[in-house]
């Protein structure tokens, strides 16, 4: 009887240990292959998984537990050749659902009837036709992403950068078979502050001999935040260039105010009555894109941007659309497109939960230049957020050689908006305006935003030994 008791104790304890094994596994990393969606007429014509990745900031302790979740699509046209792209959505705060349904993604929000029935239809300009991408809520607190204690719901820019860079590898290990696909750190917005840094930490890793060894070739920008100063600087000569502010307004502040428009409350107040007139002439202008009126509330339709927004935030909250995307239940309160209280804006101070610690990426591209690196970074020419002319600057300041001067490019036989190349033995850069678009280029430029990304990935020839 002794012995059977001890048996019974050990198959016990075995079940118990398999029980626990099972439910950490699951909560570790969790995925699902998404088939239908509500507002979609049949099956998906492509392969959409959705899941979570667990991840811990400090691994020995187990401490700053969060779940990340992802969307991750293959590639329409050549999943096992086709680059693999880690796309990080602006903010910092933003979902993915704004890269996903807004942007890039396969799919998009038909709103002709909303608010009452929304539905969703393909999006004939995706990048999943060129490339596998990985869309990811991050950090904690962002779209699906929760936090499984107090300390995982504060984060930073550093943090993002580890945990962004943590994701990546374990993901890869869970999809081995795109190990091999060139890899590409990708970003908009405020991820211009990230994206750099990540992508110098996997070609640091893969210098270590850390493995697996990643396939890293580079990183993509869109309409990127660079520099916290310089950026916002910007604007003002910005605003000079589109006839935004006449030419004595220019000048008065040229001389008036030593090269800084923004910190007003340093400056002389010659300074700051030169840069009156230049707020006068701004402050109405609706900075993703100064062709857009800001929205009227009081008209119903047709709809402008931030109720496109505020709908897809009442599909996404749909507890039907969330069991097929298959979200914990229970995880989350509210689904928000925007996290507002980590959101960026000029001047912001940190947050209790999250600290902008880092206030430039621009040494992060400087190092990247001594690698074998490919860089493409594209904005709207009528975005006023973070305008092309800073981004000129601080490109020039790389002081790369010029491969290919500046010129125009053509969607459909009309310019679609200008280019020109730099490189430095192996290091490439190609930077690009596009014609007419605002801060979030491809949701107001998708064919011309398309035919940049298709044309820069495919100028790469890759090793099929890789």
């Amino acid at each position: 009887m002794e012995y059977v008791s001890k048996t019974l104790s050990l198959s016990s304890l075995l079940l118990l240990l398999l029980t626990l094994e099972s439910i950490f596994i699951t909560l570790s990393h969790s995925k699902s292959i998404v088939k239908t969606l509500p507002g979609y007429p049949g099956q998906l014509p492509f392969k959409l998984e959705t899941g979570y990745r667990h991840l811990n900031l400090y691994e020995k302790t187990g401490e700053k537990e969060a779940q990340f979740f992802y969307y991750f699509v293959e590639s329409e046209r050549n999943p096992e050749e086709d680059p693999l792209l880690f796309y990080l959505a602006g903010g910092p705060g933003c979902s993915a659902v704004i890269t996903f349904f807004y942007q890039i993604g396969p799919l998009s929000f038909n709103f002709a009837n909303a608010p009452e029935n929304i539905t969703v239809t393909l999006n004939p300009n995706s990048w999943t036709k060129i490339a596998n991408i990985i869309f990811v809520d991050m950090p904690a607190g962002v779209g699906f992403s929760y936090a499984m204690t107090k300390e995982a719901s504060i984060s930073s820019d550093s943090i993002l950068v580890k945990q962004a860079n943590d994701f990546i590898r374990k993901f890869l290990i869970d999809h081995r078979k795109f190990l091999k696909n060139p890899l590409y750190i990708a970003g908009t917005s405020y991820m211009g502050i990230i994206t750099p840094i990540i992508t110098l930490e996997v070609y640091k890793e893969n210098e270590r001999g850390d493995q697996p060894s990643l396939n890293i070739q580079g990183y993509i920008l869109c309409s990127p935040l660079t520099h916290k100063f310089m950026d916002f600087n910007s604007r003002f000569e910005y605003a000079h260039r589109m006839a935004l502010i006449s030419d004595d307004i220019y000048k008065a502040a040229i001389g008036n105010c030593g090269g800084n428009y923004v910190n007003t409350n340093i400056v002389n107040s010659i300074c700051r009555d030169s840069l009156q007139r230049y707020m006068e002439c701004t402050s109405g202008l609706n900075m993703e894109n100064i062709l857009d009126p800001f929205c009227n509330k009081s008209d119903v339709k047709p709809y402008c941007q931030e109720n496109y927004y505020n709908f897809g935030e009442d599909w996404m909250n749909d507890e039907v659309v969330q069991q097929a995307l298959k979200v914990r239940k229970g995880t989350i309160q509210k689904w928000e497109l925007f996290n507002m209280t980590m959101h960026y804006f000029e001047g912001k101070n940190d947050t209790f939960c999250y600290a902008y610690d880092i206030f430039s990426s621009f040494a992060y591209h400087k190092k990247l230049v001594s690698k074998s690196c490919r860089a493409l970074i594209f904005s709207g020419d009528h975005d006023m957020t973070f305008p092309y002319v800073g981004i000129e600057q601080w490109i020039v300041a790389l002081n790369l050689e010029i491969d290919s001067p500046w010129k125009p490019f053509y969607v459909n036989n009309q310019v679609g908006g200008y280019e020109m190349a730099y490189a430095q033995k192996e290091f490439s850069l190609a930077f690009a305006t596009v014609k007419g678009a605002g801060h979030s280029v491809a949701q107001y430029k998708p064919k011309e935003a398309m035919a940049l990304a298709e044309r820069w990935l495919a100028s790469k020839t890759y090793s099929s030994s890789m």
